[in-house]
């Protein structure tokens, strides 16, 4: 069904355009194929060019990107089409997932039209039809009450249940490829059984091969085929699921298994003589509807947080964890109840890097904007401190004069996390702070939050889906469950 040959995507440099030496490839002549009915993964770190791959099949690469290579579809050389052609071929054929739903989707447009929009272009169907087919594919990819969804706008939406909307759209027309872009990211683990279940089920019934882009190992293990694992743009292993995780042959291929969360780490609940950085009582957090009234997501919260302790929260998408964290910052003031922080600078960083990030300046900008805001220093005395938090993260002073639209969607999460740790505040909330991330810079970003709670004495609030994380991070465990808040034993 599809046949990659000799595929090589890059990015002139902006000053030095014209020499032709002077490029950065993000992937280097890779050259792979997929069967009919395929699920195919593509693992690898942040950068190593597996997006990058997935948009040039997809058509969708950015202006500044320069391709060449063949990518065979069903017989026909895409690169060789026209982009009428090829728009033909887009959404009816081949679909994607996106990795960021909320950049993904159209702020301004209600999520009904949105997922209707592939059904306006591909099909004759009239407009009560298409309607009833949208419903059912909101249900399908397992959002509960479709009919509110329709008329609601993505912002309205969490972010699990924004990359199911994403799902359904791609699924809506029953391609012969779709292209899943770490689909299942911002969801917890119940809903990602049923999303790949789904995917599966379609999968088997109607031939529909998947290339599946992933950084959870343990799904793309279970779910996939064959696995293809990229390093710095070239493809530098592939093989059957036993092959790659039972019997690897190159040497980081063993690195990035090696990089999986054990989920293990002693605990201690003992908080005599410690501290609170954080107190809520009996908080009740709503939001406003429309014609006056409001809805209620969480019930009567009562827990503490001390200095030097993390402490996790895990319950369901939708379920109101990004909402009470939002509420204990100040960013929802629809609540009632009592929040009570202890520290300065109270910090967050966010589950979409990507629309937390200012996409017009720079990130230097955007990393300087605290301290201008909160500290007397000098220009340069800021600009030093950016490089090394930079640093800290992982990424170099180059990063400086970049703007988020020019990095990949890890790179972007480490920017937010530096972004939270620049006024080095006593309290942080991360809200998914690696679920954007492959294993290998996951494990050295959880390190590096380790690192730092330990040499400034840092506490977390620390939000995910994945239990192995939670575990391996985690001194305490909070669960949201119908807007009520357990702590686990």
């Amino acid at each position: 069904m599809l046949e990659v040959r000799n595929l090589t995507v890059s990015f002139p440099d902006e000053t030095e355009r014209i020499e032709a030496e002077s490029v950065n490839k993000a992937v280097k002549g890779i050259s792979f194929s997929m069967k009919r009915g395929e699920i195919l993964a593509v693992i690898g770190e942040s950068g190593s060019g597996k997006s990058m791959t997935a948009l040039s099949i997809a058509g969708l690469l950015p202006e500044t990107a320069a391709s060449s290579g063949q990518i065979i579809f069903d017989g026909s050389d895409l690169m060789s089409l026209t982009k009428k052609e090829r728009r033909i071929i887009q959404g009816r054929d081949i679909s994607m997932i996106f990795q960021e739903p909320m950049t993904s989707l159209n702020p301004v447009m209600k999520v009904g039209k949105q997922v209707e929009e592939v059904l306006l272009l591909h099909t004759d169907l009239d407009k009560a039809e298409r309607k009833r087919v949208v419903l059912q594919a909101l249900e399908d990819a397992g959002l509960e009450q479709p009919e509110k969804l329709f008329y609601s706008y993505p912002h309205q939406l969490s972010g699990g249940m924004r990359q199911r909307v994403m799902i359904a759209m791609a699924m809506i027309l029953q391609p012969q490829l779709m292209i899943a872009d770490e689909p299942t990211t911002a969801l917890d683990r119940r809903i990602q059984d049923q999303i790949l279940t789904l995917l599966k089920e379609i999968n088997e019934k109607k031939q529909m091969g998947i290339l599946f882009i992933s950084h959870n190992l343990e799904v793309v293990k279970d779910f996939c085929d064959r696995i293809l694992v990229m390093y710095e743009g070239e493809l530098v292993e592939e093989g059957t699921p036993e092959e790659i995780f039972h019997h690897p042959e190159k040497e980081y291929t063993k690195r990035l298994l090696a990089s999986i969360p054990e989920g293990k780490k002693e605990r201690s609940t003992d908080q005599i003589d410690r501290k609170k950085v954080l107190l809520v009582e009996h908080l009740n957090v709503y939001y406003p509807e429309k014609g006056g009234g409001r809805k209620q997501v969480i019930f009567d919260a009562n827990f503490a947080i001390y200095e030097r302790e993390i402490v996790g929260l895990v319950g369901d998408s939708g379920g109101g964890k990004s909402s009470l964290s939002k509420a204990i910052l100040g960013l929802n003031i629809c609540t009632d109840g009592l929040i009570q922080h202890y520290t300065e600078y109270p910090q967050m960083v966010f589950q979409d890097p990507y629309g937390s990030l200012n996409p017009v300046r720079s990130i230097g900008w955007i990393l300087e904007e605290p301290l201008r805001i909160q500290r007397k220093l000098t220009k340069k005395e800021r600009r030093e401190q950016v490089q090394d938090i930079l640093k800290r993260v992982g990424l170099d002073r180059t990063y400086m004069d970049r703007r988020p639209s020019e990095l990949s969607g890890g790179q972007r999460q480490r920017v937010g996390i530096a972004l939270a740790l620049i006024l080095k505040s006593r309290f942080i909330i991360a809200d998914e702070p690696v679920s954007a991330l492959d294993v290998t810079i996951q494990a050295q970003i959880l390190s590096l939050l380790k690192e730092l709670g330990r040499e400034y004495g840092l506490s977390y609030l620390f939000i995910s889906h994945d239990m192995a994380v939670i575990h391996e991070m985690c001194d305490r465990i909070l669960r949201l469950e119908d807007g009520r808040i357990y702590e686990e034993k």
